[in-house]
């Protein structure tokens, strides 16, 4: 081929008849025998198994455990009435027994309440500080409202790619899948605006600044300052950081020419359906949540009254009790019940295979779910044990945690599943997993602080509390 010379290209097409209906012809392109192998099974079966026994291990041993704590510390609470009035005489708590045939008071000497010796430990004795207001509570609002928006935009697009037979297969039409995101995660901003506004409310109450305007007699639910700035965060947190990833990579593609840049008129539409559409839902949710009725009445929305001065943490708790190092091992068991379902994922976004066996991804969707909010139970019940009631944003890592690992094992399907090489392929692959896995972190964290919340609440309700 000469410089400068001219060629001409030309197209021979032959149609043939086929016998394949019209319903099925795209089954070409969809590698069954890949994602319909029998070790995809198996990865649904072991992780149903996992659920299983994590379900076991909440029922035989926090339940059990707590039956015992209720058993010592309501007994506690009728030796000390017994011993004020003068009707418990020395001796007598050696009848009471648990379960297990073990004496559940010590004889001791001294008649005072203290001498059981029960009381000296456990979680009943943060009752006075397990509802405090956690640091930083807007920007932890502001974290677990984007968390429920992500629950919500995963639930929603989960259910629409299922529903495929009954508005056609998602996998059929070009930008379907990406459509449906963009729609749900502007309809689910209101979620995000009303999560966080009402967990706000709910733990304002506890703060200094909470105190300060109850004890005034100040009209109106929160400080300006404080709701203002959680309206905010929850509005700019999850879209800043997008916007910020994405464009350090849009900007990469136009430098390199590649075909994965977005253009300008098409960012601009998705600035402004941000605008006018996700920022006045959020708002909208942030007022509704702040007005909203929470449960409890409003001088006390917790089970427990909140002391004034907060306990000091015990510095020599057993390794069991220190947050980092159970949160960690929360994670590895999230992540264990899903890696199987990733592989396939991330083979289906880098490798070029369409995924279409949503179905399976729904299931992984609720044991994920399911893990997460057990392993986070685990965790916070272990620290309250040892009087650490800084449980809030324990339980949001512990189940947040389950991102590090999947961001890890993206390293190892890079480095031993792909051909991937330079500045562009390299960017684009962990920049896109990046944001992958912060989504992942932020939903697990939110449905473990969930579920903590939910347990705290039930063993502080039944519990006497002096």
């Amino acid at each position: 081929v000469k410089t400068g010379a001219t060629l001409k290209f030309e197209l021979d097409v032959q149609w043939a008849k086929t016998t394949t209906p019209f319903h099925s012809r795209f089954d070409r392109y969809l590698d069954h025998a890949f994602f319909k192998h029998q070790i995809h099974w198996f990865s649904i079966f072991n992780s149903f198994m996992m659920v299983l026994f994590l379900m076991g291990l909440v029922a035989l041993i926090l339940l059990r455990t707590l039956r015992k704590d209720y058993a010592r510390y309501n007994l506690t609470n009728t030796a000390t009435i017994g011993v004020t009035s003068g009707d418990v005489e020395e001796g007598e708590s050696d009848a009471e027994e648990d379960e297990d045939g073990k004496p559940l008071m010590k004889e001791h000497q001294s008649n005072t309440p203290h001498a059981t010796g029960v009381e000296d430990s456990g979680w009943k004795q943060v009752h006075g500080d397990v509802f405090r207001a956690p640091r930083f509570l807007p920007l932890l609002a502001a974290i677990l409202g984007t968390g429920w928006q992500v629950v919500t935009l995963v639930m929603g697009v989960v259910l629409f790619a299922v529903a495929g037979p009954l508005h056609g297969e998602v996998h059929e039409e070009r930008g379907e899948v990406l459509t449906a995101i963009l729609v749900f995660y502007s309809l689910s901003s209101v979620v995000a605006g009303y999560a966080s506004g009402s967990y706000f409310k709910l733990y304002y109450a506890t703060t200094s600044a909470g105190r300060s305007k109850a004890a005034s007699g100040a009209s109106g639910v929160g400080g300006a300052t404080q709701w203002q700035l959680t309206m905010v965060l929850t509005v700019l947190l999850l879209p800043t950081i997008m916007a910020v990833v994405l464009s350090v990579l849009n900007g990469i593609a136009l430098i390199y020419g590649t075909i994965y840049y977005i253009p300008f008129l098409v960012l601009l539409k998705l600035f402004f359906l941000w605008v006018f559409v996700s920022v006045p839902l959020c708002i909208l949710g942030t007022l509704l949540g702040r007005h909203a009725k929470l449960g409890g009445n409003k001088s006390q929305p917790f089970p427990c009254r909140v002391n004034a001065i907060p306990r000091p943490i015990p510095e020599d708790t057993p390794w069991y009790g220190v947050p980092a190092n159970l949160i960690p091992f929360a994670g590895l068991l999230s992540f264990g019940s899903i890696f199987i379902e990733l592989y396939y994922i991330l083979t289906s976004l880098w490798n070029y295979k369409f995924y279409h066996v949503y179905g399976f991804l729904l299931g992984v969707y609720a044991i994920l779910c399911l893990v997460v909010c057990m392993t986070t139970i685990i965790v916070v019940y272990f620290c309250l044990n040892s009087e650490n009631y800084l449980w809030q944003w324990t339980a949001f890592y512990s189940g947040g945690s389950t991102a590090l690992y999947v961001f890890l094992y993206s390293i190892y399907y890079f480095v031993f599943k792909t051909s991937m090489h330079g500045l562009v392929q390299t960017s684009f692959y962990f920049g896109y997993m990046m944001l992958i896995s912060l989504g992942m972190g932020t939903l697990c964290g939110t449905l473990g602080h969930w579920a903590a919340n939910k347990f705290v609440r039930k063993i502080f309700e039944n519990v006497k509390v002096d």
